[in-house]
């Protein structure tokens, strides 16, 4: 059965316990909403550690509209029955004041990246992320913590991150996970239309054609599909739209 921790002083409390026993311990960040792109995330680090957490938190920093996080899915008691069903050893379920303490005064901010692609679209959304990924690593301390490449600017960075400040922590990077369409896996898909979700298939297969940027953007916007960028970098195709007032991602290597 998993078990659902809540507070910081509890986990502590359980995180010696494996300090004693020599056990691997792996983390699995999300903010719920669970499907199986995550859970493709939680097999692997079943697979490869002794222990398994998975993180609940439906994280207000990286969010730069209101709205965006009012309608984000919150589906906690399906989660800890998905969970369960894994085989997941323990969930964290911190609250805001729990994981902000200090009300978000302190938080990590990358000058380069960050402000690219998503970043220069949604501003202070990165500052969000890395800053609650630092305390989640803080907080869990595993050995491993898994991360999925549909989110692949959010995977650089943070790996990066622990690369330039030196933390003992291995990041995991766990392949795209698509529905029979080909659209990428995203908790956020649940808000799309029967019109929308045919559009964000069509994104999809428009963006794995291997044509030009420019080409692949006015496919998109001839089909109506409101593009907030398609870019190639770090050896990949990235691209942002917005369809049924929900914003999605996708990638392909190049």
């Amino acid at each position: 059965m998993t078990q659902t921790v809540t507070s910081v002083a509890d986990w502590k409390q359980l995180r010696a316990e494996f300090d004693e026993t020599g056990e691997s311990l792996g983390l699995v960040p999300t903010m719920g909403a669970l499907h199986a792109g995550h859970t493709s995330l939680v097999e692997r680090s079943l697979e490869e550690n002794a222990q398994t957490v998975v993180s609940i938190f439906v994280n207000p920093t990286q969010f730069n509209d209101a709205t965006d996080l009012k309608n984000y899915p919150r589906t906690l008691d399906a989660d800890i029955q998905t969970l369960e069903r894994l085989g997941v050893d323990y969930a964290f379920v911190p609250d805001r004041d729990t994981v902000y303490p200090d009300a978000y005064r302190y938080r990590l901010v990358e000058g380069d990246v960050s402000k690219r692609l998503c970043g220069a679209h949604r501003p202070g959304h990165f500052d969000g992320v890395l800053t609650i990924v630092m305390r989640l690593l803080n907080i869990i301390h595993p050995h491993r913590a898994y991360f999925g490449e549909k989110d692949y600017q959010q995977y650089y960075l943070i790996k990066d991150m622990i690369r330039a400040l030196f933390m003992d922590v291995e990041i995991r990077r766990c392949p795209i996970v698509r529905d029979a369409d080909g659209v990428a896996l995203s908790s956020r898909n649940a808000l799309l239309t029967a019109e929308g979700r045919d559009l964000a298939a069509q994104f999809a297969t428009i963006l794995r054609r291997g044509e030009s940027m420019e080409a692949v953007r006015s496919q998109l916007e001839e089909r109506g599909i409101e593009v907030d960028y398609v870019e190639d970098w770090s050896g990949r195709r990235l691209a942002a739209v917005v369809i049924d007032d929900v914003r999605l991602i996708d990638n392909v290597e190049t």
